[in-house]
C-alpha cells in the first residue's frame, strides 16, 4: 500500500524532500563471550562467520574502532555542514561510550533506541521483550538525559514489537522498507485496547552496511547511489508530492578512512540543494503527526 501525503502536504519552510541521517552505534553492544552470549558475534568485516565459542579478538577490535576513531570523524563532518543527525543507539554501546552520548546532546541530535544490547528480538518472549524494551530507554534517559522517541530493532522482532513500542509511548517505529513517506499504524496493544504509532520507513539500500556485505563495493560507487537516490526522490517530491530519505552510517564502517570521504561528500552536495529539509526522525515524526491526524483507535 503506497502512503501518498495529503494535498498540499509540505515538510517546514516549504520544503518538499526531508532527510534524515541516521547514525548506528552499535559498538560495544554486540555478541560476545565476554558478556555471557554462547558464540562471537557473526556480523564481520571479514565475512568470518564462527560458531564456535571462543573469543574473536580480531571482530572485536574492528568494532571497536567505531568507538575510537569513526565516531570523531562522523561528528567532525555532521559539524563542518551543520547536520542534524539520529543516533540509534543500542544503550549498552553508550554506556561503554558516555562521551558519545554527550556529544550527540550538546549537538541536539536525537537519542532513538536501538534496544538494549545489538540483539535479536525474535525470540524473546513478552515479558522478555517487554523488559528488554524498557531497559533500554531507561538506559538512554541515564546517559543522555531523555528518553527515546523512536525504535530500530535489530532485523528481527516480534509480532507485538509495535504493540509493546505504542503502550510504552514511543512517538515512531523504523522497522520498515515499505516507502518513501512515512504513515500511521493503529495496534493491537497487549492486554487490549488500540493505539496509533508513526511509522517512520528505513532504507536498506543507502545503508553503509553495504560495504560489508559486498567487499567490491567502493565508497565512489556508494556515494553516487546515494546522490542518484536523493536526486530522484528530491525530484519526484517536486512533480508529485513531499517524500523523505534516509541514509544509515555505522561508526565502525563509514568512519574509516577510505570511507569517511563519500560521507563528506554527500553531505557538501545536499546541503547545496533547495527544498531539503535534514531533520531528526523525531521531528520528521512530529511534523507529519502535526499535518496528518493520527486515525481513531
Amino acid at each position: 500500500m503506497t502512503h501518498n501525503p495529503p494535498p498540499g502536504f509540505a515538510w517546514p519552510n516549504g520544503a518538499r524532500l526531508a532527510l534524515s541521517v541516521v547514525v548506528n552505534v552499535e559498538e560495544g553492544a554486540e555478541r560476545n563471550i565476554r558478556d555471557g552470549d554462547k558464540g562471537p558475534e557473526p556480523v564481520d568485516e571479514l565475512g568470518v562467520a564462527l560458531k564456535a565459542p571462543i573469543r574473536v579478538h580480531g571482530n572485536e577490535t574492528n568494532y571497536q574502532y567505531g568507538i575510537n576513531r569513526g565516531a570523531g570523524r562522523v561528528l567532525q563532518q555532521l559539524d563542518d555542514h551543520k547536520v542534524p543527525a539520529t543516533w540509534t543507539v543500542c544503550a549498552q554501546a553508550l554506556e561503554r561510550a558516555p562521551w558519545i552520548a554527550k556529544a550527540l546532546m550538546a549537538r541536539g541530535d536525537e537519542p532513538c533506541s536501538h534496544g538494549w544490547r545489538w540483539q535479536f528480538q525474535a525470540f524473546m518472549d513478552e515479558a522478555k521483550e517487554r523488559a528488554f524494551i524498557e531497559k533500554a530507554g531507561a538506559s538512554i534517559e541515564a546517559t543522555c538525559g531523555r528518553r527515546p522517541a523512536g525504535w530500530l530493532s535489530r532485523y528481527l522482532h516480534t509480532d507485538i514489537t509495535r504493540g509493546l513500542l505504542a503502550q510504552a509511548g514511543y512517538l515512531y517505529h523504523m522497522d520498515d522498507y515499505s516507502d518513501d513517506f512515512p504513515y500511521w499504524d493503529v495496534v493491537d496493544l497487549p492486554g487490549g485496547g488500540r493505539k496509533p504509532i508513526i511509522v517512520l520507513p528505513y532504507a536498506l539500500d543507502t545503508n553503509d552496511m553495504k560495504f560489508w556485505l559486498d567487499p567490491s563495493l567502493t565508497a565512489k560507487d556508494w556515494l553516487q547511489y546515494a546522490i542518484d537516490t536523493f536526486d530522484w526522490l528530491h525530484a519526484e517530491a517536486e512533480a508529485d508530492g513531499a517524500r523523505m530519505m534516509s541514509l544509515g552510517l555505522h561508526l565502525r564502517i563509514i568512519g574509516r578512512p577510505g570511507r569517511i570521504g563519500a560521507f563528506r561528500d554527500f553531505l557538501q552536495y545536499v546541503t547545496q540543494k533547495t527544498g531539503v529539509w535534514i531533520a531528526t526522525r523525531e521531528d520528521i515524526a512530529k511534523a507529519f503527526a502535526a499535518a496528518v491526524p493520527a486515525p481513531q483507535a
